[in-house]
C-alpha cells in the first residue's frame, strides 16, 4: 500500500530587515505546535507560485511576491509522503496574523535554532545558510 503523498508549497518570506516569517502550527493538528514556513497544498490546475500566494493570503493575510526557487525536498513521514517546493518570496503589503496557525514571528536565520520545526524543514534552514554562508 502506497503512502499517500502531499504537494506542498513553501515561502520563505523575507523582509526588508533580512528577517525570515515562520509560524506555529496549531496544537490539536497534525505536527501541532512546531513551528514551520508557511505555505500549503498545491490545489488540481495551480501553480506552485499561485498556490503559494493564495496559502500566505490566506493563513497569514500578507501579500508576497514570489520569487525563485530555493529547492524540492521529498520527504517520509510515517503516515505520509511529501513533496516541498520551496520559493523565496518577499513581504509586500499586510501585516501578518496568525489566520490558521497559533503564532507568527520574524526571526533571523540564526534565531531559527531556537524554534523546533518539522523534520523536512531543516533542509530548507540548511540551504538557506550555505545561501548567506556562500
Amino acid at each position: 500500500m502506497s503512502l499517500p503523498h502531499k504537494f506542498i508549497g513553501v515561502a520563505v518570506i523575507w523582509n526588508d530587515r533580512g528577517q525570515i516569517l515562520i509560524d506555529k502550527r496549531r496544537q490539536g493538528g497534525l505536527m501541532g505546535g512546531l513551528w514551520e514556513f508557511p505555505g500549503g497544498k498545491i490545489e488540481p490546475g495551480e501553480t506552485v507560485e499561485e498556490c503559494i500566494k493564495r496559502e500566505i493570503w490566506e493563513e497569514l493575510g500578507i501579500e508576497i511576491q514570489v520569487g525563485d526557487r530555493l529547492m524540492t525536498i521529498d520527504h517520509i513521514y510515517s503516515q505520509f509522503a511529501v513533496t516541498l517546493t520551496v520559493h523565496h518570496c518577499r513581504h509586500t503589503n499586510g501585516e501578518p496574523q496568525p489566520l490558521e496557525c497559533d503564532e507568527v514571528r520574524w526571526v533571523t536565520l540564526d534565531e531559527l535554532d531556537f524554534y523546533t520545526f518539522p523534520e523536512a524543514n531543516f533542509q530548507i534552514i540548511n540551504a538557506l545558510r550555505n545561501i548567506v554562508r556562500g
